[in-house]
């Protein structure tokens, strides 16, 4: 039997984590590559790793000819324009079995809910990948707590964040382009995996009924003068005109459906964690157990002295984002997995194989678009947003925040 094949739309920083991410998956193939550039870098990074022979496409139509499901890794601002050629390839006789696409689903709900009509044209499963629901932490904690959890009832506090020092490319801090700032890029990752973990056990992943959103937004570290101007230098942004939020922080209620128990999950992020790398941390509480994540926790750590520092070359070769090349240093052996998205890649080939969706597919993305949404209008109202308001959910629909708009400093520099 042939290995399934995927096909890449974009070859960025995402693109090449999940080309890597395919080392650890069995029968599947990086088939194809299409994007404005790094095609080819990408490519040979894949046969490197001996996760395929991808041939470089040079349309979107071609790709989705000569693979078996598509992954859409291109750019936030991209992502509307691709999928309607994916919808032209499919409607013109491409013969894919199912389409992913990269968190966030969309920049606004409007853009959110436009992708999830245009996947909807082609009839194909999709799958939303949001990798911190497929870590083996976050998997196993529930698998080893089910027990208790059916004893003492389920969760009913979380707190998620993700932290680093800002991202990799100048389209993430430009806002207008990547849809905000560290709240669209990150904090959509903290939010999903709150509402997952505080979920009961065994029941859907939008089975707790958001009820109200809390949050707050700053600019911190790179409205300061000193680093404006480094990140104008070296990402071509400018935050004395055109800010983001570096820092944001929210709660939000959610409701059991059948009980009536509301519980709460915190989310905070941050572009100004200089320390070790890339942080993930989640936690959860619940009447007398508990569990707790931290990646920085790793079994493996390593010093480099003042000498020696010189020859450490490639510093996120031990850890995303790190930023350190001496002193004691936290090395991740295996970040693909340890992330999710070994296994993220794995429930979406086998879904798409029967037809189905994936675990998560685009229109659970809308929800999280909403609830991030809703983050953004609480903060910039300064109001807690109630999301049991038909009126609110209205609002949403053609709601883009100002920050999102370029007018970032009318709310961060207030």
């Amino acid at each position: 039997m042939s290995n399934f094949t995927l096909g890449f739309i974009g070859a960025g920083f995402i693109a090449k984590f999940q080309t890597k991410a395919l080392c650890g998956v069995r029968g599947v193939d990086l088939a194809g590559v299409y994007a404005l550039k790094g095609a080819q870098e990408l490519a040979a990074y894949a046969k490197k790793l001996g996760v395929g022979q991808p041939k470089v496409y040079r349309s979107v139509a071609e790709l989705c000819k000569n693979v078996d499901a598509v992954a859409i890794f291109a750019p936030n601002f991209a992502r509307i324009e691709l999928m309607q050629k994916i919808v032209d390839a499919v409607k013109a006789g491409a013969a894919l079995k199912g389409i992913i696409c990269e968190k966030p689903l969309g920049r606004t709900v409007a853009e959110a809910e436009q992708l999830c009509a245009l996947a909807k044209q082609t009839k194909l499963p999709t799958a939303y990948f949001e990798n911190q629901l497929y870590m083996k932490a976050i998997r196993a904690q529930l698998e080893q707590l089910a027990p208790v959890q059916k004893a003492m009832g389920p969760l009913l506090m979380s707190r998620s964040a993700e932290e680093h020092s800002g991202p990799h490319e100048g389209w993430f801090w430009d806002p207008t382009r990547q849809g905000g700032g560290v709240l669209c890029d990150m904090a959509c990752h903290s939010i999903a995996c709150g509402w997952y973990v505080l979920t009961p056990y065994g029941k859907p992943v939008t089975y707790l009924k958001p009820v109200s959103v809390m949050a707050e937004t700053a600019l911190l570290k790179w409205g300061q003068p000193r680093w404006r101007k480094d990140l104008l230098k070296r990402m071509g942004v400018d935050y004395g005109k055109t800010p983001a939020e570096d820092y944001a922080t929210g709660l939000i209620t959610y409701e059991n459906p059948e009980t009536g128990q509301k519980s709460k999950a915190q989310f905070t992020n941050s572009w100004m964690f200089d320390k070790r790398g890339m942080r993930l941390f989640m936690e959860g509480l619940g009447p007398g157990y508990a569990f707790e994540v931290n990646t920085q926790a790793s079994p493996l750590e390593i010093f480099i002295g003042d000498q020696a520092a010189e020859a450490a070359s490639d510093v996120e070769s031990a850890l995303e984002k790190s930023t350190a090349t001496r002193g004691l240093l936290i090395v991740e052996p295996n970040e693909a997995d340890l992330y999710g998205y070994v296994d993220e890649i794995e429930d979406a080939v086998a879904n798409f194989k029967k037809g189905k969706d994936g675990f998560l597919n685009f229109a659970y993305g809308l929800e999280i678009t909403k609830l991030c949404q809703a983050a953004y209008m609480a903060a910039e109202r300064g109001q807690t947003i109630d999301l049991t308001d038909p009126k609110i959910q209205q609002e949403l629909r053609t709601y883009k925040s100002l920050i999102a708009q370029g007018r970032g400093g009318e709310v961060l520099f207030r």
